[in-house]
């Protein structure tokens, strides 16, 4: 069984991406140095175009670098086949997503069951997760519907418990506020938190939503594909005012 070396689960070291876009070379990533502790709840912050979301992908293996090394637990993640990704992704990795990515024609309890499946559980074991991880996110009594039945707040809530079903490593929460109104998205942000002081695992969220912050443990600032700047939860003073109905930092 594998057995933690380190109390550092993301390292990232030297890490470029470049695309090539209608002849032209886009430096998304310029050299990113950034190691992430296991158990922590970290955010990524910055301005559209930044970085934010290929940094994002490079830490969950659904991009590779051009040049520099993305380690997860100590494996090289760019050294890995497809098929040795793919089931990291699946057994070690949770997604959460703005848009919430579920499947329309399955139920809540059939969506989260979906990672399981893959993974190889039997049907009826992976059914018995699946209601008991809805069960955790308040879901219990919708275990059925389908997304379309249900609300943003309850669509996340099943998103969530899909990227918990498999008891992962990492939760990568990928603007998991977005589409969500004030009050539905801190409900959202306290059932991050606490599931993932529950289970333990670590949480690197990509987002611009300022409330996200509170629950951070540290906060990155990337800028023009450089991290600009890092701070510890208790070095930022935030201050959230409502004005007009909207937030002010």
């Amino acid at each position: 069984m594998h057995r933690p070396t380190s109390d550092i689960i993301i390292d990232l070291r030297g890490v470029q991406r470049t695309y090539h876009l209608e002849g032209e070379c886009v430096d998304a990533l310029r050299g990113v140095d950034l190691t992430v502790r296991r158990g922590e709840y970290l955010s990524i912050m910055g301005p559209s175009g930044s970085g934010k979301s290929t940094l994002f992908n490079m830490i969950g293996g659904l991009d590779r670098p051009t040049a520099g090394r993305v380690l997860l637990d100590g494996v090289d993640l760019a050294a890995l086949s497809e098929r040795k990704l793919a089931w990291l992704r699946s057994n070690r990795i949770g997604y959460v997503f703005q848009t919430f990515n579920l499947l329309p024609t399955l139920s809540a309890a059939e969506n989260v069951m979906m990672p399981l499946i893959f993974c190889g559980m039997a049907p009826d074991d992976a059914e018995r997760r699946a209601c008991d991880t809805l069960e955790r996110v308040g879901l219990g009594h919708r275990l059925r519907h389908r997304p379309e039945e249900l609300s943003g707040g309850q669509r996340q809530r099943v998103a969530i418990a899909r990227a918990l079903v498999n008891e992962p490593r990492v939760i990568l929460a990928d603007e998991p506020t977005g589409n969500l109104d004030l009050k539905t998205g801190e409900e959202i942000l306290s059932l991050l938190k606490e599931l993932q002081q529950a289970s333990g695992a670590t949480v690197v969220c990509a987002t611009h939503d300022h409330k996200m912050l509170a629950a951070s443990d540290r906060v990155v600032w990337i800028r023009d594909g450089r991290i600009e700047r890092i701070a510890a939860r208790e070095e930022i003073e935030i201050e959230i005012a409502t004005m007009d109905g909207e937030e002010v930092v």
